[in-house]
């Protein structure tokens, strides 16, 4: 059995466990889910400052998944990929980020795609990656429905109407085949929009854990060549002082 765990960057409870509802539900026979979130952090993830301090987090919960040694890969369940390549760092096993995720199934099904998301500013964040990871041509147009992240929580009925309405926006005026959900809170919404679109919706949790399930199923491991090598145990200092030394089990 393949051990997936789901890591919310954030430490909204709420979200966590409907990252971890949406997730399940295509998860194959023969793979557990579980699902995680930071002790410390953001509540929500809207900005470079709260992707900084919410991948301290991710690494903490990546680090605590290799003590407990039976977790097959990590899926880091924001848009923004934070920590991504410092949870890389620390595990052999695959961990995939939901944005990445995203970008490459959409890319699969269509040859063009638009991504709509909560706040504006979350929207160039999201450029950002699509530069980083090369898909930027195939990317037409990055929409918010301007709700901060929160209000899927609290105000779930209000947000998903904003939701759809960029969505239809997107399939009317854009030029495009697919639909990029860009938050990891948007994870419970895939299949409502997709039949009142009309077009295929790609949401990057499920998307990753799917990918995660590949990437197991193959027996591909993260690479310890090169720049995703285990970091150096050094000392460090204050509140990171827990990291001195850092040492993770063997063939973790």
């Amino acid at each position: 059995m393949a051990h997936i765990r789901l890591i919310n960057p954030n430490t909204t409870a709420s979200m966590t466990a409907s990252i971890y509802r949406a997730a399940n539900d295509y998860a194959a026979t023969g793979t557990q889910v579980s699902a995680c979130q930071p002790e410390a952090g953001p509540v929500s993830i809207e900005s470079h400052f709260d992707e900084a301090i919410s991948a301290v987090g991710v690494a903490q919960e990546v680090i605590k998944g290799e003590q407990e040694g039976n977790i097959d890969a990590y899926v880091v369940a924001c848009f923004g990929d934070p920590g991504l390549l410092a949870a890389r760092e620390l595990t052999r096993a695959p961990v995939v980020g939901i944005a990445e995720a995203a970008f490459h199934m959409a890319t699969l099904i269509s040859t063009r795609f638009s991504i709509v998301t909560t706040l504006g500013r979350t929207g160039i964040i999201a450029e950002h990656l699509l530069e980083q990871y090369g898909f930027r041509q195939h990317c037409r147009r990055i929409r918010a429905a301007e709700i901060p992240v929160l209000d899927l929580e609290h105000h779930p009925e209000a947000a998903y109407r904003r939701i759809v309405q960029e969505c239809c926006r997107a399939r009317d005026e854009d030029g495009i085949g697919a639909i990029v959900l860009g938050c990891g809170g948007m994870a419970n919404l895939t299949q409502e929009i997709s039949r009142e679109v009309g077009l295929p919706i790609v949401e990057g949790v499920s998307a990753g854990l799917k990918l995660a399930e590949s990437l197991i199923g193959l027996g591909l491991f993260t690479s310890k060549h090169g720049d995703l090598a285990y970091p150096r145990p050094k000392p460090f200092t204050g509140q990171f002082a827990d990291f001195s030394n850092l040492t993770l089990p063997p063939g973790g």
